[in-house]
């Protein structure tokens, strides 16, 4: 496989039921992509803004003020607290470090990168473009002989599932008898919801109580898209295993994958900040409360989203009669068809959309019911 190999971009695919749905009378509800619609914080603003004088190249492993700031915002909220800057590295977003792992890390032809059965597809779309093989897989007991970089995405996208320490112990030690790098794309992990992500943090796979004492081929992925509004600054980071982070800096050193300087330092304001993430929680908790009754109302169930920036909704049917008829709502999903071959009958909605057009949306559904 290669990156010839890469289907047509599948959004397209969505542009007639965002035509039918701008055509009700009161307007369309976009629920179909999980950008950003609310303000970056004055904070981090205020700190791009300050940075703005950046005359050099910027370094590719950091400023030392972000490395700690990621040292520190792991120790702080995710509980993972003997980290160190050669641990931890900022990157261009979180979707090319997805998209390039494969690739940063040496892996072709004959090599298998396993990810979830519902997934992104942007794991897929990496294994492809460095010519491996990528294999839907949630059971570590079924991952594969071969593999050599596995992927697991807690909270999910666009499911919601939240793996437990158990589970995340079960996961650690699969890898490590395979020889797999195993990278949790853990972007969502603020947001949690439902049963015991009210009130507890979502483990991290870098966690104590998970790695048994050593980091060894263990990845975290994070952003800052979602919990701090900084889709547009491209604002993400890795941390984990030394050798491993320090494999990915020397090849995107030789790339040229710098993360921009007042980028950096903004980053290094937003993770010392947990005022402002609080703050927009409680903005996708509204807009999650308004919806979720809505969809039941309607004759949806919603499946998992116990965490997450999505609601992850079926009728029992195929996802584009379901995407048809919210259409004739004025409302716009994305199809579960996107995000593998299990997910046919789900439709995925995001809580990005403005509050006033998320209230809409579940009126809409409501009267529908």
């Amino acid at each position: 496989m290669s990156v010839r190999d890469l289907a047509d971009y599948p959004w397209d695919a969505v542009v007639p039921y965002r035509e039918r749905a701008s055509q009700h009378p009161d307007g369309l509800v976009d629920l179909s992509i999980g950008s950003p619609v609310d303000p970056t914080p004055e904070v981090i603003r205020a700190a791009l803004a300050e940075a703005t004088d950046a005359h050099a190249y910027p370094q590719t492993t950091g400023t030392p003020s972000v490395r700690q700031a990621i040292v520190d915002w792991y120790a702080r909220r995710r509980g993972v607290p003997d980290l160190r800057e050669a641990n931890v590295l900022p990157t261009i977003g979180s979707k090319e470090l997805v998209a390039l792992l494969p690739t940063l890390l040496g892996l072709g032809e004959g090599d298998i990168v396993v990810h979830p059965r519902v997934a992104y597809p942007t794991y897929a779309v990496g294994a492809t473009v460095a010519g491996a093989t990528p294999v839907a897989a949630d059971d570590p007991a079924e991952w594969p002989e071969g593999s050599k970089l596995i992927w697991i995405n807690t909270p999910g996208n666009p499911d919601g599932r939240t793996w437990t320490l158990d589970e995340l112990r079960v996961a650690v030690k699969r890898a490590r008898e395979l020889g797999a790098v195993l990278a949790s794309d853990e972007c969502y992990a603020e947001l949690g919801w439902d049963g015991p992500w009210r009130h507890e943090p979502i483990p991290s796979v870098l966690d104590p109580r998970v790695t048994g004492g050593t980091r060894s081929d263990l990845l975290s992925v994070y952003s800052l898209s979602k919990q701090s509004n900084l889709a547009g600054y491209r604002a993400a980071f890795i941390a984990g295993c030394a050798r491993v982070v320090g494999g990915i800096l020397t090849a995107r050193k030789h790339l040229g994958l710098m993360p921009p300087a007042p980028v950096q330092h903004a980053m290094a304001v937003a993770l010392g900040d947990d005022a402002h993430v609080a703050a927009q929680k409680e903005l996708y908790r509204q807009r999650r409360d308004a919806l979720v009754p809505a969809l039941e109302a309607a004759g949806f169930r919603i499946d998992g989203s116990e965490a997450g920036l999505y609601l992850w909704a079926t009728e029992g049917r195929d996802a584009w009669e379901s995407m048809g008829r919210l259409a004739e709502l004025g409302i716009l999903a994305g199809p579960g068809h996107f995000y593998g071959a299990h997910s046919a009958q789900h439709v995925r909605l995001s809580l990005t959309a403005p509050s006033e057009r998320v209230q809409q949306a579940a009126a809409r559904l409501m009267a529908s019911a």
